[in-house]
């Protein structure tokens, strides 16, 4: 059986070459050939896709091939089918097809992400990012992309995870021989390392929405994600048994609540306010002597704070008002960061216009301070 490795591998060369060509009959006799020699999981997907979409290759991405005229009277091309407003087959590339071959094959999270096991946080987090966009199952249509998508979600979640991982590294990441996948060939590890959050809900953390879905995808236990949240509602509405035990689910909240207005109460509020607040009467506006920033007071403020008291109230002042500064550079520059990324990845101009028009007003006043730093 291992002699035929080689000959499987060719016929199922010949048979992409006949998707390119648009040779449907030719690229499924041979991929029926190759899993006789020696049955392999790409001729699988092919033939799977081949069967289920009636695909063919069309300028390197496997699509519908339009009907033999040749065909009898009463049958109907595919091509017009197509026409009349039959189903759109979406196409994937053999590189698509590949890749998740690839990721299938991956036993280890930092295979999956493509890492090594000492990396950083911002190495996870571009490996993750590059790979979420290739494999989004509204991107790549290829068979088994939407569980590659699923396992790479779930790979970033527990090693962007400072205790998951941890425990993940002392565990080891060899998927246990003689498991058995869920999910019709999915990626569970079976080794308790779940996300706690869905693959869709990571990737719009990352790319704020992503991806317009026209169909909602399964990727917990063949369950949409609209159906989970739905269950889950339906099972807590289950469980109240009056309006008592609905007061215990409860009472842990009431209790958080009460412990943070009683400390609130007791707690002086703050002198100063970096923006206006007339509910406070805060509402006098001065400057510290240092860097020049402004901030709010009330009119008492300039009887009861002087000397080394006022010194030390700018200070908090200044220091309060880098942190702002420093937290909201960071997010510009977050944020422009993945516009540009995605702009390259789609050839989107509407997108890389966009980042290039920011205006990154905290990152120039953070530039502002730290020459003042510097000439101080």
């Amino acid at each position: 059986m291992e002699g035929n490795r080689d000959e499987a591998e060719k016929c199922i060369k010949i048979a992409t070459r006949a998707l390119d060509a648009g040779d449907r009959e030719k690229a499924l006799k041979f991929l029926y050939k190759a899993e006789k020699l020696y049955p392999t999981d790409t001729a699988k997907d092919l033939l799977d896709a081949l069967t289920k979409n009636g695909s063919s290759a069309g300028n390197g991405a496997y699509r519908r091939r339009p009907a033999d005229h040749s065909q009898g009277a009463g049958a109907q091309p595919e091509s017009e089918n197509h026409e009349q407003g039959g189903p759109e087959t979406k196409g994937f590339t053999r590189e698509q097809v590949e890749g998740v071959q690839r990721i299938k094959r991956c036993k280890d999270f930092y295979d999956v992400l493509g890492v090594s096991k000492d990396a950083s946080e911002d190495e996870l987090k571009r490996a993750y990012r590059k790979l979420a966009l290739k494999f989004h199952p509204d991107k790549n249509h290829a068979p088994g992309a939407t569980d590659a998508f699923k396992k790479i979600g779930n790979a970033y979640a527990v090693l962007s995870n400072a205790d998951k991982r941890r425990q993940y590294d002392v565990s080891g990441g060899e998927e246990p021989s003689g498991t058995s996948h869920t999910n019709g060939g999915g990626f569970d590890f079976h080794r308790g390392f779940e996300a706690d959050i869905t693959p869709e809900d990571l990737f719009n953390m990352f790319f704020g929405g992503g991806f317009p879905s026209s169909s909602p995808h399964t990727f917990s236990n063949g369950r949409s994600s609209y159906s989970h949240h739905t269950n889950r509602h339906e099972r807590t509405n289950d469980r109240g048994d009056g309006g008592f035990s609905m007061f215990i689910q409860i009472m842990p909240v009431l209790v958080l609540i009460l412990v943070s207005v009683l400390s609130q109460m007791m707690v002086s509020p703050s002198p100063y306010s970096l923006y206006a607040r007339p509910s406070t009467s805060q509402t006098i506006k001065r400057q510290t002597e240092n860097l020049h920033v402004d901030y709010y007071v009330t009119k008492e403020f300039k009887s009861d704070f002087k000397g080394s008291a006022l010194q030390q109230i700018e200070k908090s002042v200044e220091e309060d008002y880098v942190s702002n500064v420093r937290n909201n550079c960071w997010k510009e520059r977050q944020t422009k960061t993945d516009l540009l990324y995605a702009a390259k990845v789609y050839r989107d101009d509407r997108m890389r216009k966009k980042a290039e028009l920011m205006t990154m007003d905290n990152c120039k006043e953070l530039d502002r301070l730290n020459n003042i730093f510097r000439g101080g």
